[in-house]
């Protein structure tokens, strides 16, 4: 592929480039470091969820191969404690834990949750109602309210999705369907971001006019962290810009918002822009400690997006949840839009739409499936489950022991790869550690000196030495420029190798970038000679 084609692949792309045709595994290990896919799976709740179902399958066996499901069912939740006394183990003993629960914790008595979930595991119903089941949504309002929000949190609604990057879309199109976002709109991002978020705003159906928010890297006591500065927090004092969208943590630099640019958007939003729409993805939040969110302390003005993907290991179950405050300035908008628009809306939930006004998180349910299938609508019942159990287990107490070794795992192998490099360890009060972002040039820089930089830079852009890397170290990093971060950065996952692994990438680059040193030094030598 030319250099110019290799130049106009996303990130992501490339990655797939290099997999394909650029390493080789017959020559050395592969450490694919660009992807973000962790590496531990969780497996309580997904044990428990095997047993539930084995147990819900049992339950059918009344009608022959055909089978039935017959609910409510006389005595099934003793059935259920028996039938667990069979299958000992982590599994079986967190869901003893879990239905010894008060109704107040689960949402409904013990009994009727476990009716609701055999018939939701075994998938034989529509979801229902559309937007989330019952069996679900105590125990995932009660996760997001214990990791995310706090305990001041709103009332809110739950909307549980196909994986954050099916969230991603039906919000970006029920904007669009609702007239609060019009195609060519002003908008913010704040930066750097998950690249796909800058890619869709591209997209000729949305085209918005972005308002770069860039975030500052810092450096106290030695150790790095980023921040937002006042005057670029404050470009959203225009009141053209109609909505903001944050990724926080944020993603490639897996650091959290600090307590002073979470007030400065507070007061942002409260003194001058009490309309501003905020959308934040928070889907790393559960790897900061005492991380808060933008919904605990603007719930009106925001939309929370959240993933089980990385934190539980999930990412093939495509499970995720939009949250928004009952009382929001999304439903407020609606009901000021201008008549036209008004016209438009009305004609294009009308078959949904009943005498009181439809909220904005159901258009989102409706739109995700083009509104004329809103019947059928909804997260599997399947999965719908599965979300129950990672947020019960999320919020009981082996959940905290659970997100303590999570949270050791990635220190551990952050703290492998800083000192391999030889570069002092990140800030730790709103660091991750899921992600690091490592500007190559200045690493480069500081360890060989700015005259072998120099060389680096004019014989190589930063995408021709990310798939040299690649080819000569079987290494693979993610360049960060379309993130919105700087030409020279990378970004390492920290959660997806063994965490021996970390120190062999930090070896490799030195080793690469010793021997390209040596080459440079020689034909440095001949030429003075």
């Amino acid at each position: 592929m030319q250099d110019a084609q290799l130049e106009a692949l996303s990130p992501f792309e490339l990655s797939l480039y290099l997999q394909k045709h650029v390493v080789d595994p017959k020559r050395q290990q592969v450490l694919d470091a660009g992807r973000g896919n962790p590496n531990w799976t969780a497996p309580v709740p997904r044990e428990a969820f095997f047993l539930l179902g084995e147990f819900a399958t049992q339950e059918t066996q009344q009608g022959g191969l055909t089978g039935t499901m017959v609910m409510p069912a006389a005595d099934r939740l003793a059935r259920f404690l028996a039938f667990l006394q069979t299958r000992p183990g982590a599994g079986s003993t967190f869901l003893e834990q879990l239905l010894a629960l008060s109704a107040t914790d689960l949402g409904m008595p013990a009994a009727a949750w476990l009716d609701a979930a055999c018939d939701a595991i075994i998938g034989d119903n529509y979801p229902a109602p559309a937007r989330c089941l019952p069996v679900c949504e105590h125990p995932l309002k009660a996760y997001l309210q214990q990791n995310l929000f706090g305990q001041a949190a709103p009332a809110f609604d739950v909307f549980p999705v196909e994986g954050g990057t099916a969230g991603i879309c039906y919000l970006f199109d029920t904007l669009i369907n609702t007239h609060l976002l019009e195609p060519g709109a002003r908008i913010a991002l704040l930066l750097p971001t998950f690249a796909p978020y800058l890619e869709i705003t591209k997209l000729p159906q949305y085209h918005f006019d972005v308002v770069a928010i860039r975030s500052t890297q810092t450096r106290a006591a030695g150790r790095t962290t980023y921040h937002y500065p006042a005057v670029e927090l404050d470009k959203l004092r225009d009141p053209l810009v109609t909505a903001v969208f944050v990724v926080n943590p944020s993603n490639p630099t897996a650091n959290a918002l600090g307590a002073a640019n979470i007030r400065q958007i507070q007061t942002i939003v409260n003194e001058a822009r009490p309309d501003l729409m905020i959308l934040t993805d928070d889907v790393y939040g559960t790897f900061a400690s005492g991380f808060q969110s933008l919904f605990a302390v603007l719930p009106r003005n925001t939309v929370c997006l959240y993933s089980f993907s990385k934190y539980f290991g999930a990412t093939g179950w495509r499970v995720g949840a939009i949250a928004m405050a009952q009382d929001n300035v999304f439903d407020r908008l609606l009901q000021r839009l201008p008549p036209a628009q008004a016209a438009t809306v009305a004609a294009r939930y009308a078959a949904v739409t009943s005498d009181a006004p439809l909220p904005f998180i159901d258009r989102l349910v409706a739109d995700s499936r083009d509104i004329a299938l809103n019947h059928a609508a909804g997260l599997s019942a399947v999965q719908q489950v599965m979300i129950a159990l990672f947020s019960l287990y999320g919020c009981l107490v082996d959940g905290a022991a659970y997100q303590a070794e999570v949270m050791a795992i990635c220190r551990t192998r952050e703290k492998q790869l800083f000192a391999t490099l030889g570069l002092p360890l990140p800030e730790t009060r709103h660091d991750t550690a899921y992600y690091c972002e490592l500007d190559l040039m200045a690493w480069i820089q500081a360890r060989y000196g700015q005259a072998f930089a120099a060389f680096v830079k004019t014989r190589y852009s930063p995408r021709q030495l990310l798939v040299q890397l690649a080819a000569d170290e079987n290494v693979m990093l993610l360049q960060t420029r379309d993130f919105g971060s700087h030409p020279w950065a990378v970004r390492i996952s920290l959660a997806n190798l063994a965490t021996r692994q970390y120190a062999q990438i930090g070896a490799r680059l030195i080793h690469w970038m010793d021997d390209l040193q040596v080459t440079w030094a020689n034909k440095r030598g001949q030429s003075n000679e």
